[in-house]
């Protein structure tokens, strides 16, 4: 296993601690609005996972190392036992630090993701984004609306695309990306996967998965419930994949019931 990394990080607002968690080709700032009003009750932070964001990238990328770095994090500001609170990939990297280190977490609120393999239909999803995102001469573009014309034959869904150029960053004349593909591409079996743990976690869950998604399917309600045995299943109307842009309102409702608990 790889050393923790030194992952970047917001804090916002005071109280009793809560991380976030985003996902993948995601940053910290995405959860940024659902944040802000958590950060009137909480001190929220506010994580770029390993190769996301302004976190450094590493050529090891999978759910142990992503959970080593989450570990360290908590103990290294002493925010154990902390609340974790992760999107999809973050959920993930939530949900093994739960079965892993249980001492250093309160409670769980995973939104849109099961403890179980993705490969086969979004595995090719991901490949296809960093294949068209690879494609792209980042370096000449003179502006982000370039890049989402670009994608746009590759990428036809236009909120997909708004999200994946949202990694963009000027660099000189041009931009660069801020999320390391390569890394991402070379372990993406891992990152559609989930480890094979022999743990569980009794402590307060509630996944949250989106109406729209098939991220959370009825017959992962099995999977979810052997290791963590108290979780509480919430379904959001309306919502797809991104809850927190689909029905933000709602999901900042059932996330403040949660962690009232």
């Amino acid at each position: 296993m790889s050393e923790p990394i030194q992952i970047a990080a917001e804090i916002l607002g005071d109280g009793p601690p809560l991380v976030v968690l985003h996902g993948l080709f995601g940053s910290g700032r995405n959860w940024g609005g659902v944040a802000r009003r958590l950060a009137e009750s909480r001190q929220v932070h506010l994580l770029d996972a390993r190769n996301h964001g302004a976190s450094p990238w590493s050529p090891a990328m999978n759910y142990p190392a992503m959970a080593e770095d989450l570990a360290a994090y908590i103990e290294g500001r002493s925010l154990a036992p902390a609340d974790l609170l992760g999107h999809s990939m973050g959920g993930k990297t939530a949900m093994l630090l739960a079965l892993t280190r249980p001492a250093l977490v309160r409670q769980l609120v995973v939104v849109d993701i099961a403890p179980v393999n993705y490969r086969g239909g979004a595995q090719q999803a991901y490949g296809g984004y960093i294949a068209a995102m690879r494609a792209l001469d980042v370096a000449h573009l003179r502006r982000r609306a370039e890049a989402d014309a670009a994608l746009a034959a590759a990428i036809p869904d236009a909120q997909m695309r708004a999200f994946l150029v949202q990694n963009l960053e000027t660099h000189g004349d041009g931009y660069r990306w801020r999320v390391n593909l390569d890394a991402i591409i070379a372990n993406l079996d891992q990152l559609t996967d989930f480890p094979d743990v022999d743990a569980r976690y009794p402590g307060p869950t509630t996944v949250i998965a989106g109406e729209l998604s098939n991220y959370v399917r009825p017959r992962d309600e099995v999977a979810i419930r052997q290791r963590f045995p108290a979780a509480r299943i919430v379904v959001l109307d309306g919502a797809g994949h991104w809850v927190h842009a689909d029905q933000p309102e709602r999901l900042l409702g059932e996330i403040r019931k949660a962690l009232a608990d």
